[in-house]
């Protein structure tokens, strides 16, 4: 459950930066995954392709940064890094 919300707001954060651009595709995105946010890039990876089917972010390609930084105040979050996006 936790994971769903952490997409959710992800894939909110996401759509909303594309819509602010006018973009018609989101080509990619990329994360810094939290030392504590029980994440692997794998496992993200799963999770964003089932948040992004039906999309403009669905297909985009997915560059995932691992924290191992367990004092970092954001080592249970998943931050959103960048969006690139096109049209």
């Amino acid at each position: 459950m936790h994971e769903q919300s952490l997409m959710k707001n992800l894939m909110k954060k996401i759509l909303g930066v594309a819509k602010d651009a006018h973009a018609t595709k989101v080509t990619k995105v990329t994360v810094q995954l939290g030392a504590l946010s029980n994440m692997s890039e794998e496992h993200f990876k799963e999770h964003f392709e089932t948040s992004a089917k039906g999309t403009i972010a669905e297909n985009a390609l997915i560059e995932a940064e691992i924290s191992d930084d367990i004092s970092d105040p954001n080592a249970q979050s998943i931050l959103l890094k960048s969006v690139d996006v096109s049209g």
